[in-house]
């Protein structure tokens, strides 16, 4: 008679197989990488949720946020005896300036150190953001990360849209700010919700007319798009919707030249028409005035006149030191002594991130932001071509166009430096220039794709 226990102990018990603990790792790997991956993505997507994340706390919590899911991935990492790190072009130029930043705060070359540590701090932050997007994405996440950021994004200009049509001159009808300001869904600032939506508008109106959608999907998009699209023009930044506007001219080309013979050129002039009638039903008289009046300062909002003086004021200090600058931060530190005007507002930014960039890093930081934006567009032009038929090569082209977009809107405002904004530009940045989205969308001269010899045969639809 024999008799087996059911029980078990870890004297007792099977050891593991060879085959179960290659298994076991990857399935662990795995799903460290989704945790990493929908970690991330909420920590850029609840920034602008509070108050485009300019004030100490929330600075704090996406710092924090960042370096915890940083530990995590080394944890992860630890597992492996060769651990796998994935690159993307944009990290050369990402470290050389900041390494750049760093010479000045250790060499003494900032006009103020602390300011300059305060701003290599959200470097840091804007770095491993971006580096563990690059780690953690992959071509299964691709409709997911998509989906999240249209829902978001839809979501977002519909509470900005509400609010906007019943305000009580409080951020999220609660909270009162200290130093007033010209209230749009969650920022202070309305050129900034104008910059968040500028980022995130063009994602469901290409992918409204691509054909990796359905009919239902592809009316949701369109909706999601058009309150998106319609809030930047209710929010009053003139800035915002000239960028928008360089934006709808981009994907109207794209749309244009690739719906010969379908009605998707229909479904384009009808949501520019809905469009059209929506900016003019709920915007009235107050956005004609606002296109139409005399520039000046209303609600906090710097006149177009005083604009133009701190230009002037910026190429001074500019030639003042023309190679090594400022100081990353220095701005609103220096700009007093060479300000040629005089106001009673905090002049805390350039309001032109090009200049500022000039006045605070010289030509060298100027140069390094040339050659991050010239590897980025290197790397998403290309796409132009394949993006209705391709998923990678329309993420590629919506990126493009909403950095597009941001960068033009810079030209007269300073969104690059608030940390919400800035932190997924550069995650957008990363989004469309990813190694593991492959080679789809390159093409052929005749229009074609480039296809590996690895990849299968694509089925006719």
């Amino acid at each position: 008679m024999s008799f087996t226990s059911p029980f078990t102990s870890p004297f007792t018990a099977p050891l593991e197989s060879t085959e179960q603990r290659p298994a076991a790792a990857a399935s662990a790997r795995k799903t460290t990488s989704r945790q990493l991956l929908w970690g991330t993505l909420g920590l850029l997507l609840a920034a602008p949720l509070a108050f485009g994340a300019v004030e100490p706390w929330a600075i704090f919590v996406l710092q924090a946020g960042s370096c915890l899911l940083f530990f995590i991935w080394l944890k992860d990492q630890g597992r492996d005896d060769a651990p796998a790190v994935a690159w993307n072009p944009l990290f050369a130029p990402m470290l050389a300036f900041f390494a750049f930043g760093l010479v000045q705060w250790a060499l003494g070359l900032t006009a103020y150190r602390h300011a300059t540590s305060q701003e290599l701090m959200l470097l840091v932050c804007y770095g491993l953001l971006c580096f563990l997007l690059t780690q953690s994405l992959d071509r299964s996440s691709l409709s997911k990360v998509t989906g999240v950021l249209v829902v978001y994004g839809g979501a977002l200009a519909s509470f900005a849209l509400l609010q906007g049509l019943a305000p009580n001159g409080r951020l999220y009808w609660l909270r009162t700010p200290s130093q007033g300001g010209w209230i749009y869904g969650p920022y202070v600032n309305h050129n900034h919700y104008a910059g968040l939506m500028e980022l995130l508008v063009p994602i469901p109106i290409l992918l409204a007319f691509s054909r990796h959608v359905t009919q239902v999907q592809r009316w949701i998009l369109g909706g999601a798009g058009l309150v998106m699209a319609t809030t930047i023009f209710l929010s009053g930044s003139r800035g915002g919707m000239v960028a928008f506007t360089v934006e709808a001219l981009i994907l109207g080309i794209l749309v244009w030249r690739s719906a010969k013979k379908s009605p998707y050129r229909y479904y384009g002039l009808g949501g520019l028409v809905g469009f059209v009638l929506l900016v003019g039903l709920l915007g009235g008289q107050a956005l004609l005035h606002r296109l139409t009046g005399v520039p000046g300062e209303a609600q906090g909002d710097l006149g177009i006149a005083m604009r133009m003086d701190i230009n002037r004021d910026c190429v001074r200090m500019f030639l003042e030191k023309p190679i090594e600058g400022f100081g990353l931060g220095t701005f609103p530190v220096v700009n007093p002594q060479y300000r040629s005007f005089s106001t009673d507002n905090f002049v805390n930014a350039a309001h032109n991130d090009v200049l500022q960039l000039a006045v605070e890093c010289g030509t060298i930081g100027v140069a390094l932001a040339v050659w991050f934006l010239f590897l980025f567009y290197r790397q998403t032009l290309p796409a132009l071509g394949g993006w209705k038929s391709s998923g990678t090569a329309a993420l590629r082209t919506v990126c493009l166009v909403g950095v597009t977009g941001l960068l033009v809107h810079s030209l007269v405002d300073f969104n690059l430096h608030v940390p919400a904004n800035a932190a997924i530009f550069y995650a957008l940045c990363i989004l469309g220039t990813h190694p593991g989205w492959g080679d789809d969308t390159l093409q052929k001269p005749g229009g074609g794709r480039r296809r590996h010899r690895s990849e299968p045969t694509p089925q006719a639809d």
